[in-house]
């Protein structure tokens, strides 16, 4: 339970005036408390104050104050927490016995029991920091029966320890602290005088983040009680783990009386959710009470991730070890300290006697009483104590196994040790001031057997030393480079509670090394195999992370890649882009070179059109040779025999022209498959134009009086050809000197190909070819129809007329396929176009020709194509 500063001055006044300090009525002086022996204390030059919470879990009681009010009584009894008291009085002997330290002064020490209780660690403090008064039977202030403690060690819990530093903290008391790791305890402006030998709660967070994440727990519940320490680690945890993608299925804090109905509360907040691991934030004596409803419900077992508070401890293992293996921790640094047990264990009865703390002690270990009178503040179960049967004074701690003797867990023992240790390198580096340069005002020093508080405090913020091979130092704060052991719960052979070292964290090693896990000796509460702790499944690669509305970040459907798009990572929380040469492969996973895509000689429709093509070459070379063999025939002779030869010279070449559109396009290809394709068909319309002229000039001429075939002879001819073809042939220039043809990958038309094809560069000058090429077969086309009623023996003006709508036909349907296809159908469609026009001109003009030279040889006669 926090108590807020106001209620804690308000707790001091009434401690000052009523229970701690003297009050004087004239000339009287009275103790207003309860004199009891439950504390250790040793005198010395400098008595060190300790507090310890050796019980807990206070007995609530009804107080009538009709009478005298009874002590305090608490259920539980801690042999952890006396270990820490002797662990603290060990070094306080141990220095006394050392000539390198302090060797001119005398430790003491007054150690008193914190009850794990606020108001019980005030009174303590209290009675520490003021002494003890002597008082006589006439009531009268005779002096200290115990001395001040200028400085305290402790307390345990964060809680305590603030309402503490909020009390002594006006009074410039120093606290050094082995077991509170609130990072609100760094505060200097809040807390000036406090000192403390564990990590701040900022270190522990990180690497429980980082513990998590490193198994892809994303899917974490998180408890703790009611209590500073818990709120403040709690809230550190939220901001880490929203930092790194994890996030808490639930957030449960209970009160630290914990009422029955908010454990039972709790438990169904667990029992409801996904969560498969749970973080706490929680002393053990409150997860005893929740571990006991826990197992009356039969609740399913958890991977269970422990603070500091109780990652070592092992009062819960007798009761609950089946819940609890596997759990995981950071504990505070283990070490070995040389003596400790010997000097624990060599506690005897006799001294048992001498303190009510030990005699407890005793007669819990050993299930005896010793012959003592039990004075009324009893901390403990009183029926208990008086039916045992009386101590021998023959036990021995050494037979037994005791949580107080076990030195193989030296953790928070090894923190109260290095505050003790703290302490008296600063007394020490005290007496080594020379007069005259000491830090305080006129260069004075300060005495080690008479100082003030605050002066010790001076000294304490700037000691270094070196203890058992570590070097000790702090920061601004007070607080200590953060090490940490990763400890995992084994189950020995015997049964007994096994910490094994998995890994630490050591913040001095830098971001990227400063945690080191060791899975393969890691045993998790499933077995072998981490449990899976998320609220959605890992998206595989291939997929992205979509989060639902309204839920946590590490809430999210998995979304598959889009077109274009891959993830190669689990978990990815966007899909990325393939370049433009690649392509995701079908999982979308990876991006994997695009298919390249043109018309290939290798493929059935381009080794088709290739076929096609050599044919249609073949057969223009058949008709060349049959009209060389007949050249002399009339046939032949009356059809202008020169621009015949030539006409089937440039319809094969037009058929060779159709070879230059297969294959892979390059730059320099596609300006010669353009230019070949528009000058050649240019040169076989410019001759059939010539043809069709000769044609309709023959029967002009032969009217009385005309000379129009000798202005239309061979030279004219051919020059008509050229003439023509030069038309073209300067617009091709144009066109390749402007914006030439060049080889384009295109990827607009089917994303996962990269077709290979010619671009025209400039749109103007492929539909010029292309126009020029149509005006030159309009001119052939009127020509052929105005001669198309000459003599049927001397006239292919008909046969023209019909190649020339066979060629206005193929490239008028070429057009709209041409713009309406993509990639190497595009090619082959062109391919096409020109195949048949070019079969279409051939076989009009020349079929009529073969056959009457081959089958109808009597018609090949002068006196046949005469008769009309």
């Amino acid at each position: 339970m926090a108590f807020s500063t106001t209620e804690v001055l308000k707790m001091l006044l009434f401690l000052l005036a009523a229970t701690n300090n003297i009050i004087t009525t004239q000339t009287k002086c009275i103790f207003q408390g309860e004199e009891d022996d439950h504390s250790l204390y040793e005198e010395g030059d400098v008595v060190l104050g300790g507090l310890f919470p050796l019980h807990a879990n206070q007995i609530s009681t009804s107080q009538s104050y009709k009478k005298k009010p009874q002590p305090l009584s608490y259920k539980s009894f801690s042999a952890r927490a006396l270990q820490w008291m002797r662990t603290m009085s060990f070094a306080v002997w141990e220095i006394n016995q050392r000539q390198d330290l302090l060797p001119f002064l005398k430790l003491g020490y007054h150690i008193r029991d914190s009850c794990d209780d606020i108001p019980a660690s005030l009174q303590s403090s209290l009675i520490l920091v003021n002494g003890q008064p002597e008082q006589n039977t006439n009531y009268s202030c005779v002096g200290l029966r115990r001395p001040v403690a200028p400085v305290l060690i402790g307390d345990a819990g964060s809680g305590a320890t603030m309402s503490l530093l909020r009390t002594l903290g006006s009074f410039q008391i120093p606290m050094v602290s082995y077991f509170a790791s609130c990072s609100c305890l760094s505060n200097r402006k809040e807390f000036p005088t406090f000192m403390r030998t564990m990590p701040s709660d900022s270190f522990q967070i990180k690497a429980i983040t980082k513990l998590i994440r490193h198994f892809n727990w994303t899917w974490v519940g998180v408890i703790g009680a009611d209590s500073d320490y818990a709120r403040f680690a709690v809230q550190l945890f939220l901001e880490e783990s929203a930092r790194i993608g994890v996030c808490a299925a639930y957030v449960h804090f209970y009160p630290q009386s914990m009422p029955k109905d908010s454990i039972i509360k709790l438990i169904h907040n667990i029992k409801r959710s996904s969560a498969k691991v749970i973080l706490s934030f929680s002393g053990e004596p409150d997860l005893h009470t929740i571990l006991r409803e826990w197992k009356r419900q039969n609740v399913a077992r958890v991977q269970w991730i422990a603070s500091e508070a109780w990652s070592t401890g092992n009062s819960l293992w007798n009761d609950y070890h089946d819940l609890l293996i596997g759990t995981l921790g950071f504990g505070i640094r283990r070490a070995e300290i040389p003596g400790l047990k010997s000097f624990l264990t060599r506690l005897k009865s006799s001294d048992a006697l001498g303190s009510a703390l030990l005699a407890e002690f005793w007669e819990e270990t050993f299930d005896c009483k010793l012959n003592r009178s039990l004075n009324t503040h009893v901390h403990g179960n009183k029926s208990a104590t008086l039916s045992r049967k009386p101590c021998t004074g023959l036990e021995n701690l050494e037979d037994v196994h005791s949580v107080y003797s076990d030195v193989s867990q030296l953790r928070v023992s090894y923190n109260v040790y290095k505050a003790v240790y703290l302490i008296a390198h600063s007394l020490h580096n005290m007496r080594t001031c020379v007069k005259g340069n000491g830090p305080f005002g006129n260069g004075q020093c300060a005495d080690p057997k008479d100082f003030l508080p605050w002066q010790l405090f001076h000294y304490m913020k700037q000691t270094r030393f070196t203890i058992l091979g570590e070097e000790v130092s702090f920061n601004e704060n007070g607080d200590p480079i953060a090490s940490y052991d990763l400890v995992n719960w084994h189950q020995g052979h015997d049964g007994s509670l096994q910490l094994v070292k998995v890994g630490f964290y050591d913040a001095s090693l830098g971001r990227e090394k400063d945690l080191f896990i060791n899975e393969s000796a890691i045993q998790f509460q499933g077995g072998q195999q981490a449990t899976l702790s998320m609220c959605s499944e890992s998206c595989l690669p291939g997929s992205r992370k979509a989060t639902r509305k309204g839920q946590p970040i590490c809430c999210y459907d998995c979304i598959p890649c889009a077109e274009g798009e891959i993830s190669n990572e689990i978990d990815s929380v966007e899909c990325r882009r393939c370049s433009v040469e690649t392509w995701p492969n079908q999982g979308r996973d990876e991006c994997i070179p695009k298919v390249i895509e043109f018309l290939s000689y290798y493929e059935s429709m381009g080794f088709i059109l290739c076929v096609v093509a050599a044919v249609g070459a073949c057969t223009t070379t058949v008709v060349s040779v049959v009209l060389v063999a007949h050249r002399k025939t009339p046939v032949i002779r009356g059809n202008n025999m020169e621009l015949s030869f030539l006409l089937l010279l440039f319809l094969g070449i037009c058929f060779l022209i159709g070879l230059t559109f297969i294959g892979e396009p390059t730059d320099w290809f596609c300006m010669i498959r353009y230019t070949a394709f528009g000058i050649s068909f240019a040169l076989c319309i410019s001759c059939i134009l010539a043809k069709t002229v000769v044609v309709l000039m023959a029967f002009r001429a032969t009217l009385p009086g005309t000379n129009v075939m000798r202005l239309f002879g061979p030279i004219h001819q051919r020059a008509s050809v050229l003439l023509c073809t030069s038309v073209q042939v300067v617009i091709c220039l144009v066109w390749l000197t402007t914006k030439p043809p060049f080889a384009a990958y295109n990827t607009k038309y089917q994303t996962a190909k990269i077709i290979v094809e010619c671009a025209v560069g400039s749109e103007v000058g492929f539909w010029c070819v292309l126009g020029y090429i149509g005006f030159l077969a309009c001119l052939c086309f009127v020509m052929a129809f105005l001669a198309r009623k000459l003599p049927d023996n001397f006239n292919e003006a008909k046969f023209i007329t019909f190649s020339m709508l066979i060629f206005f036909a193929v490239w008028i349907t070429f057009i709209p396929v041409y713009v309406s296809t993509s990639g190497k159908y595009t090619v082959a469609v062109h391919i096409f176009a020109i195949l048949t026009s070019t079969f279409g001109l051939l076989i009009c003009i020349f079929a009529p020709k073969v056959y009457i030279v081959l089958l109808r040889p009597e018609k090949n006669t002068r006196k046949h194509m005469m008769k009309k």
